[in-house]
Parts: C-alpha cells; structure tokens; sequence
C-alpha cells in the first residue's frame, strides 16, 4: 500500500538499494533527508555526484582516491618495502586504525570464488605482481578468515614464493568467517603482529 505517494516510496527504494539499509532505515533516511534545509541537500547531492566523477583507483595500491595516488601512497614516511594484501578498502581503513601499520597496502576488491565465478583476473592481482617487480621485502595477507579469503592467500603465496619475497598471513585474533571490517582494533593488531610465515 502507498502511504505516501511516488517521489518517497522511489526516494525509499533507492536508500534501500544501499549496502546494510534495509527497509525501515531506508524510510528513517529518506524522511531526514525531507526535512534538511535545502542548502545541505544541495550539498548532499553535490557531494556524491563530484565523488562518483572524481574517485577512482590509485595508480599504485587500487584503493578509491580523487588524486593520482592515495595519501597513504604519497607518504615517504612508510615503508613501501611492506605491503598488505586486503579485500577491499573496509579492511584497509580497519587497519588503518590501528595506527601501527607503517607499510603501504593493495586493494584486490574482491577474493577469489570460483562458486560466484570470481577469478584471479577478476580482482586487482595483477596490479599487485607489478608491484612486487619493484623493491618489496614483504607481502603481508591480510585477506578474511573464510573459504574465498584463504583460497586468495594461498593463491598469492604461490605467486610471491619463487620471487624471494618473504609472505605472511595474518594470525590469530581474527576468527574463522569473521569480516576484518567488523573487528576491534586491538584484535586486528594482535593479527598482524602474530602474522605467520607461508
């Protein structure tokens, strides 16, 4: 039934579209979103129309930026002889709190699924071989503890090994089936500093 009419029942349909919106949530937003001065709507939409024309990948770790190169990569001051291996930018972002990790990532967007079809040349492995033909000590996996997770780290641990760069993975603290996106900092440094070779 339509209570309220076809500009906020369309406006609800696609807030719901959005990752983790489901419906109630999707009506909570879009009655905000009525109610804000015009000027901060205008920004809203301002703001996400110039993000989905400027963002893009950065040229050396594949994480979302509107530069070039992201911040992180930019930054002479860490160590771009160690590189992280995540998922996706979440997991970047979680390590990122942490505040102990000096060394630089790479963004795969995505892990290996052969069950949803996914590939190696379907996610940013490519990129990272590139990458590790430069001066790289250490490729530190940092893919979720689940099935496609680890499928991806031994995947990459047999590309790294015969180019004499030391691999690891990170260790405990992150549980089976568990998102790093969704884990507490402390957890996720205890991860990477009980990392275990390949």
């Amino acid at each position: 039934m339509d209570l309220y009419g076809q500009q906020i029942g369309n406006l609800v349909e696609q807030l719901s579209n959005l990752p983790g919106i489901g419906a109630k949530s999707a009506q909570r937003l879009a009655f905000h979103i009525i109610n804000m001065p015009e000027e901060q709507v205008k920004r809203l939409t301002d703001s996400i129309e110039k993000a989905k024309k400027n963002v893009h990948y950065c040229k050396e770790c594949c994480t979302f930026t509107d530069g070039e190169i992201c911040p992180i990569c930019a930054n002479e001051k860490r160590n771009h002889k160690v590189i992280m291996v995540v998922e996706n930018t979440r997991d970047m972002a979680a390590y990122e709190k942490t505040g102990k990790f000096d060394g630089v990532y790479h963004v795969l967007h995505g892990a290996i699924s052969p069950m949803l079809g996914i590939g190696p040349a379907d996610i940013k492995l490519r990129e990272l071989m590139v990458r590790l033909a430069g001066d790289v000590s250490e490729v530190i996996i940092a893919t979720n503890k689940n099935l496609e997770g680890d499928a991806t780290a031994a995947y990459i641990s047999k590309l790294v090994k015969p180019m004499n760069i030391k691999v690891s993975r990170i260790a405990s603290g992150v549980p089976v089936g568990g998102n790093l996106e969704y884990i507490d900092e402390v957890t996720l440094l205890r991860a990477l500093e009980g990392r275990t070779v390949l």
